[in-house]
């Protein structure tokens, strides 16, 4: 374990506490010391609820280790019983908790309770967040359903055909502090409905224990997260014969393929594959002269594997980007992710140091960063736009209004969210160009906040070009000039070879023709 000041995802309680917040009538027991309950400040600073997370904590302090920390945990699984009267139980412990060996869980099923209870096993020191919500959901789908799982595990997703009604699908895998869940979750909704298909159950977020005892009453199962509800899909398909789609329907080409891998297994005739051009304007966009100006933009992508696979397709297939870095944090993806950075002719970046992230995107020098609220900060000190497409993310991320980045209304929120930052950047870019001429007045403010007079150069001076270099090289005023006229996104590659190269030619100032030079060289 590593101490840091920022994680791409909390330990694995975090994530069965996302599941637990995400259903009606579910509560979870948490073995956990004191200071152990920072995560409800997750649910109520990020996803601004009104509400508490359902969770009862032990908080057993260093004087209870001298007594008998189990009797401690059976009298707060009563407590919560008494007061909350759930429908289930999950039972689980921290990290820490983890340490003194109590098997909180074990306890619980031995006392002999109405409701069914889970025991959970989350192994803080070996797996995450993510893996800790898709384990919890699992255990807690398996724990419902193995008594209806049927001996012959046939399943026809075409019976609706023979029964008189419209299909019906479920929705597996939307949990509270995923991206966008619930707006994605309204828009696939409704893109179904258009297409005559009815949504049975949305599970976790939003359900109860009776709406995860009918998900085998549907035709199809929808794993629109893998990265939570990959394990239970497959899980279902074994012991129920239900399908599941593998398609994620974030961007103009994933949503129309998401169409017809449903349509196709329902038995429906496929949508037209003009339906996109109707109801989203990036391919418009995409084909009009104005995009030109974005055609080639060197991309880095790095979030979650599901965000950042649809991120790199979308890139490269419907707005012409070059991706130039791929990665994500969660070891759980790492196969596809790979898979799809090799595609691109990359190798993809596994890793949950967010350092090494940031490293690894000065070098790739991106015109744009797609990522978490890590590479936003990241970004920000290296001057290069960014939009963040994937957990974890902070408040800013969770608009209040309906911003889903699924369907094709989902398509128009990423068209805005990556464009805008561009066309920012740009301007940004001008206003450092310019800022010497006579109509840029001294303070002359960007977008950004930067000064475009004098100021900009007191801030150039601080953030793009240090006065002396490694080895004490050096950089002469008319240097630092002709470098703050090379545009912001690879200012700081061209620094660092001009840099290297006047060390490798024993070089101990860089001046303008240094850079010349340099650049000479490196093009030879």
């Amino acid at each position: 374990m590593d101490l840091t000041l920022w994680t791409y995802e909390g330990p694995p309680h975090v994530g069965a506490m996302r599941i637990a917040a995400s259903m009606e009538g579910v509560h979870y027991v948490l073995h956990a010391p004191q200071g152990d309950t920072y995560a409800d400040l997750l649910f109520t600073m990020i996803e601004r609820r009104g509400q508490r997370p359902p969770v009862t904590y032990t908080t057993f302090q260093a004087r209870d280790l001298g007594g008998d920390t189990a009797e401690l945990v059976k009298r707060h699984v009563r407590e919560a019983v008494d007061r909350f009267q759930p429908d289930a139980l999950l039972v689980g412990e921290s990290c820490t908790a983890e340490l003194i060996q109590d098997q909180p869980g074990a306890l619980a099923q031995g006392m002999g309770l109405t409701m069914p209870v889970v025991s959970l096993e989350l192994p803080a020191y070996s797996k995450k967040e993510n893996w800790g919500a898709a384990e919890t959901f699992y255990q807690l789908v398996r724990n419902l359903l193995k008594a209806q799982a049927p001996v012959n595990s046939e399943h026809d997703p075409k019976a609706w055909q023979q029964q008189g009604r419209r299909p019906r699908v479920n929705l597996l895998g939307p949990s509270l502090l995923g991206f966008r869940c619930r707006d994605d979750v309204l828009e696939v909704q409704t893109l179904l409905t258009m297409h005559g298909i009815d949504v049975a159950v949305v599970a976790p977020l939003g359900a109860g224990v009776d709406d995860l005892q009918r998900i085998p009453d549907a035709d199809l199962n929808i794993c629109l997260y893998p990265e939570v509800a990959d394990s239970t899909c497959s899980w279902l398909e074994r012991n129920f014969g239900m399908p599941f789609t593998r398609t994620v329907p974030i961007g103009v080409g994933a949503t129309h393929d998401f169409l017809i891998e449903v349509h196709t297994a329902l038995g429906l005739e496929p949508p037209s594959p003009k339906e996109g051009y109707r109801r989203s304007r990036l391919p418009w966009y995409s084909e009009s002269v104005d995009s030109t100006y974005l055609t080639g933009k060197r991309v880095f992508i790095f979030g979650d594997g599901s965000h950042a696979i649809a991120a790199a397709r979308i890139c490269t297939e419907e707005l012409g980007f070059q991706v130039v870095g791929l990665g994500t944090y969660s070891r759980e993806m790492a196969r596809p992710i790979r898979a799809a950075a090799k595609a691109l002719g990359l190798e993809a970046l596994i890793c949950d140091d967010y350092l090494a992230v940031e490293a690894a995107m000065a070098e790739a020098a991106p015109e744009l960063v797609l990522g978490t609220q890590m590479e936003r900060h990241g970004a920000k000190r290296l001057g290069i736009p960014c939009a963040v497409i994937s957990t974890p993310m902070h408040v800013q991320d969770v608009p209040a209004r309906m911003s889903p980045q699924m369907g094709w209304e989902g398509a128009n929120v990423i068209f805005d969210s990556w464009v805008h930052p561009l066309m920012m950047g740009l301007e940004e870019h001008l206003i450092g160009m310019f800022r010497h001429d006579f109509e840029f007045v001294d303070g002359h403010q960007s977008h950004l906040g930067h000064a475009g007079g004098s100021g900009a150069t007191k801030h150039s001076d601080l953030c793009d070009v240090p006065e002396v270099g490694e080895d004490d090289v050096v950089w002469t005023a008319d240097g630092e000039e002709e470098l703050r006229k090379i545009p912001f996104f690879v200012r700081g590659k061209v620094r660092r070879n001009a840099e290297a190269y006047a060390r490798q030619v024993g070089c101990r100032e860089i001046s303008s023709e240094t850079l010349y030079d340099a650049k000479a060289h490196y093009k030879a």
